[in-house]
């Protein structure tokens, strides 16, 4: 099956809809998820058209791996979290339910569960101010 330009992630690489951001380069993108596991939930998309691991470019992987890390240190200064769980979904029966590849960066506290995925939508507004730590954290 052929790439899905029209899928949620690729209309934010392109500016179609509005993602609270936190970090962009030529290859990646990071922004926040609007229906997050733990406060601080953020995601890495590669700017290349691919659905999966599968698909997506060597390249592109390393790129993404890159961004994820330099992320996910940030997420863990920013949200104070004692450990940060990085997890990528490939294809429905795994749980994927954009088909744009991405990482999810999870910050993770000892004794709280992870939320529920894809239950409650988070507006931009409560999102903006944790972005603004993990770009501060970016920065440092």
């Amino acid at each position: 099956m052929p790439y899905d330009r029209t899928n949620i992630f690729a209309k934010i690489l392109r500016g179609d809809i509005p993602c609270v951001k936190v970090y962009e380069d030529d290859h990646t993108l990071a922004f926040m998820d609007v229906m997050p596991q733990a406060e601080g939930h953020t995601l890495v998309v590669p700017k290349e058209d691919a659905e999966n691991i599968f698909e997506l470019s060597p390249d592109s992987a390393a790129h993404v791996m890159r961004t994820a890390q330099k992320v996910a240190k940030a997420v863990k200064t920013a949200t104070g979290a004692s450990g940060v769980m990085l997890m990528q979904l490939n294809g429905k029966a795994a749980g994927q339910s954009v088909f744009h590849i991405h990482m999810h960066v999870i910050p993770r506290q000892h004794g709280l569960e992870l939320g529920f995925h894809e239950r409650d939508m988070v507006s931009a507004d409560v999102l903006e101010p944790i972005a603004a730590r993990i770009r501060a954290a970016l920065s440092s």
